[in-house]
């Protein structure tokens, strides 16, 4: 009996440890990989099928599937000289899935590497031609929309290599320089200017802005000047010494000593109350998103008195349900940065921005009509409240040009 016993553990042993062995080799063949130089044959979408198809060309920030020989070992992985992003353990010998970098600043990007893949890994290297393109540009935003002619204004926004032109108001600029990474334009605003879209050529595509700049009439609510639909409030002046680059008269919204809970927007001078304005026109207000209409104003906050705490609060006819509220010292992560502005800037509010709960917490409304009602003409009123913990020692910010814009 014993005899059999160990016979049957005997046997049980040894297919235990041909197991082993056959697992142990599986695994150092997972583990091992060629050493032979890396060769690229190809780059594909990096999508089920059938999307998966072989790529010619591609632009900045997509996923791509890399196939060759010898893949395995990657090191780095350079698009137009640009490190791309990758994790070696997605990688076989034969593909390997890379995100290219989605800023590649092609005017600096030696002529040698454009139009290039380079592939370093462990044990050698290669290069691929390939074509890697610019998108189309895109234009997010013009930093002062009423300059004057002769100011500096940034055009922001993505896709600015290779610039054929560009028309500021029907006005052809001849003088202007994009950033490296393509997001940004500085320019001069041309003399003769009157009102217009702005334009970006690039070889790629065009960009073209849904709304004019400079433009004191289209969706105006108040400007203080030919348009002033404004009752009470705080006070106005035209001065250029406080607040050089000016277009006529402005509001100053201010404060001093304002208590931490100081929520008496209605004081003199911490708001701005507008008479009824037609925000949308009447017929678009039951087709219109949020996202599409913005209010937009010039502001201009001086170096003398940074705006460190306290939010303006953008309201639809005295309605505390329905704010967008303004706090450009307040960072996303919860820190703090004293703000001010260049001259004067345009600021951007998308009617999605107004939110249900005193313009803090919640929800934007379900429509422009929720927001504004069927007519689209409602009262515009800012005001400076403070619901923070601190006070507020001094605030003081110049607002021009109140309006409500379709921006896409």
């Amino acid at each position: 009996m014993k005899k059999i016993l160990y016979n049957v553990n005997s046997y049980l042993l040894f297919a235990l440890l041909a197991t082993m062995a056959v697992v142990q080799s599986g695994c150092k063949k997972d583990q091992t990989y060629s050493t032979a130089t890396p060769v690229i044959t190809g780059v594909r979408n990096y999508v089920a099928s059938p999307g998966d198809s072989l790529l010619t060309k591609t632009g900045p920030g997509q996923w791509v599937v890399v196939r060759g020989q010898n893949l395995k070992g990657a090191l780095q992985i350079y698009f137009d000289g640009t490190k791309a992003s990758f994790n070696d353990a997605w990688f076989s010998d034969t593909t390997a899935i890379v995100l290219i970098p989605s800023v590649i600043a092609f005017p600096t990007v030696p002529g040698s590497q454009l139009n290039t893949i380079r592939y370093v890994t462990t044990h050698g290297e290669t290069t691929f031609s390939f074509s890697i393109v610019a998108p189309a540009p895109t234009i997010t935003g013009v930093s002062n929309e009423a300059a004057n002619p002769g100011d500096s204004v940034t055009i922001n926004g993505f896709n600015f290599f290779f610039i054929k032109s560009i028309v500021y108001a029907g006005k052809t600029v001849t003088g202007f320089t994009g950033s490296n990474d393509g997001t940004t334009i500085r320019m001069a605003v041309p003399a003769g200017v009157t009102t217009g879209p702005v334009t970006v050529t690039t070889n790629t595509g065009t960009a073209t802005t849904v709304y004019n700049v400079h433009d004191f009439v289209t969706g105006v609510a108040c400007n203080f000047d030919a348009i002033n639909t404004y009752p009470w409030g705080s006070g106005t002046s035209n001065s250029s010494t406080a607040y050089p680059g000016n277009t006529g008269y402005y509001d100053i919204l201010g404060a001093t000593n304002l208590p931490a809970g100081g929520t008496d927007w209605y004081n003199y001078p911490h708001s701005i109350n507008l008479y009824g304005v037609q925000w949308v026109p009447a017929a678009s207000v039951a087709t219109a998103t949020l996202d599409s209409y913005a209010v937009k104003f010039e502001m201009s906050v001086t170096s003398a008195t940074p705006w460190v705490n306290g939010t303006i609060y953008i309201v639809a006819n005295y309605n505390f349900n329905n704010m967008a509220a303004y706090s450009p010292w307040l960072n996303s992560n919860g820190t703090t940065t004293p703000f001010t502005t260049k001259g004067w800037q345009t600021v951007t509010i998308p009617l999605s921005s107004f939110l249900i709960n005193n313009g803090a917490t919640g929800t934007p409304p379900a429509s422009v009509s929720a927001l504004l009602g069927s007519s689209g003409n409602n009262a515009l009123e800012f005001m400076f409240m403070n619901y923070g913990k601190t006070n507020v020692a001094s605030f003081a910010a110049a607002i021009d040009n109140i309006r409500v814009v379709k921006i896409k």
